[in-house]
């Protein structure tokens, strides 16, 4: 193994990035006062797959227009997930919403970013592209993103997606919250503000939870007594009401703590009083001590060997 400085260098930058992770808490941006954060409800009985959010959206982020327009209902028989030019997609699932819905054959529900009380994208990104407001929304400055797609892997719904097709900067792409210029959620996010049905309900965290246990309360035979995202990951700002078991939906059973709680506690473990660089360092120095000695003793044989001759 041939170790020159370039190698070295290279290496211990990568430590030091290691480092940067392991001191970047997801916590920083936490859960207290989450009650205050912007969110919404999607309420999953009454969306009828209308996708106007899906068209809103569109038009709010200025992405490429569609294949097929957005009045085909037909994109709904294939389960999507948000892309570079769809920041939200909406999938349609056979059954009704709820067993007093039996008139209503399938059920359609909205997928977006969840916008997470603890972002585990904002924890994986290495040099802070990606960035939890103090109202709620996770967003992301493309500006010094390095491209290295910790926040695909990270995510526990799937959702950031990568611009694979532009070969020239190319970004991390996902919902928003239509945050706006003026650094704060818009009043409205667009996909909310074009629901027919109000469907989506945009308020604080705290006023929508209290909207979907009075939901629940005052029509059992509705709803499942259970608010998706209340407490999945630690809380979404996203959340959803079902008439039916949220895994019939694609809302993918998640456990209550966050992921960025269980790998920072190691990460922070792990570069504790700087350990790991330091075990790193010495041993790079060991392997380019050892390369050194070899080449020098290849050197000299072969030095004897010409003197020889």
């Amino acid at each position: 193994m041939k170790l020159d400085r370039r190698t070295f260098l290279t290496a211990a930058a990568g430590s030091t990035a290691g480092l940067r992770v392991g001191t970047c808490n997801a916590a920083d941006h936490e859960t207290e006062g989450a009650g205050m954060h912007a969110g919404c409800l999607v309420d999953t009985t009454l969306c009828i797959g209308c996708r106007e959010c899906e068209y809103a959206c569109n038009r709010a982020n200025s992405l490429s227009q569609p294949n097929r327009p957005f009045d085909d209902r037909t994109v709904l028989r294939q389960e999507r997930r948000p892309t570079t030019d769809a920041f939200t997609v909406v999938n349609e699932y056979p059954g009704s919403p709820s067993p007093v819905q039996s008139d209503r054959p399938t059920t359609t529900v909205k997928v977006q970013c969840m916008h997470c009380l603890e972002p585990s994208c904002v924890s994986a990104c290495i040099v802070g592209a990606l960035t939890k407001t103090d109202d709620g929304a996770v967003v992301y400055n493309p500006d010094i993103c390095i491209g290295c797609r910790y926040c695909i892997i990270s995510c526990p719904f799937e959702i950031p997606a990568y611009e694979f097709d532009r070969p020239v900067l190319p970004r991390v792409r996902k919902c928003e919250f239509c945050f706006g210029r003026e650094g704060v959620v818009g009043a409205n996010p667009a996909c909310a503000a074009a629901c027919p049905t109000e469907a989506i309900v945009f308020g604080t965290r705290a006023e929508l939870l209290e909207l979907a246990r009075s939901r629940i309360e005052q029509h059992p035979d509705r709803y499942v007594n259970h608010i998706y995202g209340e407490n999945e990951v630690g809380g979404t700002s996203w959340m959803y009401l079902v008439g039916r078991p949220p895994e019939e939906l694609g809302l993918t059973p998640m456990p209550q703590v966050a992921p960025a709680e269980t790998t920072e506690a190691i990460q922070h473990g792990i570069f504790r009083f700087g350990a790991a660089p330091i075990a790193l360092y010495g041993l790079l120095g060991g392997l380019m001590w050892r390369s050194h000695r070899k080449e020098r003793i290849a050197s000299e044989e072969a030095g004897d060997e010409g003197g020889a001759a």
